[in-house]
């Protein structure tokens, strides 16, 4: 259960506007926010089952994260390669018994993002603030994990793979890959995209709310309608495909346009071709 005192002096001081700035109590209310939220304690969304997409959108965080915006200044980070940005928002240090890896080489975790243990982070990935990573998950090179987007375990972001984050409409889904999910390289999630739990998006995929997704295994096309992000079904095999333009010059030239496929479902062989997760890690 979070610190309801914490979430109505968020609330309050995000509704206050530009009028807040230097006040110490934001400010202490932003730090404890954000402290809560690099130890998980805190996240942006959560699993709900009672929530009809099984996760439920928490947005005075956001409201928090925002405030944290909103009260900061710009200074100078770092040595070798000096940044600078609100000083609300540094460089995040870990330690050794954090029991995080992050291999020599130019990543960056913003202050805000949590990491569970066994995580892994191969140069040069970015995590921004808001973002939680659970256990045993590897962020391979080039990878992007945007603002507030959940991760669940043992996920596998491949090289250049890009999770989409979102802090406004603070009311809307981040998005959300949930445990044992593999993203090939050169994927995209997102637009507040859901993809349940051992799904597989094979390498070059993009995933967003106005691209429907056809599952030929059963006969169905996947939307985001409403306040309904599109959802990957468990144990989806998602590859690239192309629908045919069937009307006009497209059809006259026999253009065809992007389009996700479900080719089947994970089965032995697809496991088997995982089986080199375990080495890696």
């Amino acid at each position: 259960m979070h610190d309801l005192n914490l979430q109505s002096q968020i609330e309050h001081f995000f509704a206050a506007g530009s009028s807040i700035a230097g006040d110490p109590a934001a400010m202490a209310a932003f730090e404890q926010l954000r402290n809560a939220l690099e130890t998980g304690a805190l996240r942006s969304a959560e699993p709900d089952p009672d929530a009809p997409t099984g996760w439920r959108v928490n947005a005075w965080v956001k409201q928090g994260i925002l405030l944290g915006f909103r009260l900061g200044h710009l200074e100078t980070s770092g040595t070798e390669l000096p940044c600078i940005d609100k000083h609300t928002f540094p460089i995040r240090r870990f330690e050794p018994e954090d029991g995080i890896r992050i291999v020599t080489g130019g990543s960056s975790v913003r202050a805000g993002a949590f990491l569970a243990k066994g995580v892994i982070c191969v140069p040069p990935m970015y995590i921004n603030t808001g973002a939680y990573v659970d256990e045993g998950t590897l962020v391979d090179s080039h990878a992007l994990v945007g603002s507030c987007a959940q991760i669940g375990k043992r996920v596998h972001l491949s090289a250049a793979a890009q999770v989409g984050g979102v802090l406004e409409p603070v009311n809307a889904s981040p998005v959300i890959l949930e445990d044992d999910v593999l993203v090939g390289g050169n994927c995209g999630v997102y637009e507040g995209t859901i993809v349940r739990k051992r799904a597989v998006l094979a390498a070059g995929t993009v995933l967003t709310r106005g691209t429907p997704v056809y599952d030929v295994v059963r006969g169905e096309v996947l939307r985001a309608e409403g306040d309904k992000p599109l959802i990957i079904p468990e144990g989806a095999v998602v590859v690239p495909g192309a629908r045919a333009v069937n009307k006009g010059k497209g059809q006259e030239w026999g253009l065809s346009v992007y389009t996700p496929v479900i080719v089947k479902y994970r089965d032995e062989k697809t496991e088997l071709s995982l089986a080199l997760e375990d080495l890696l890690r």
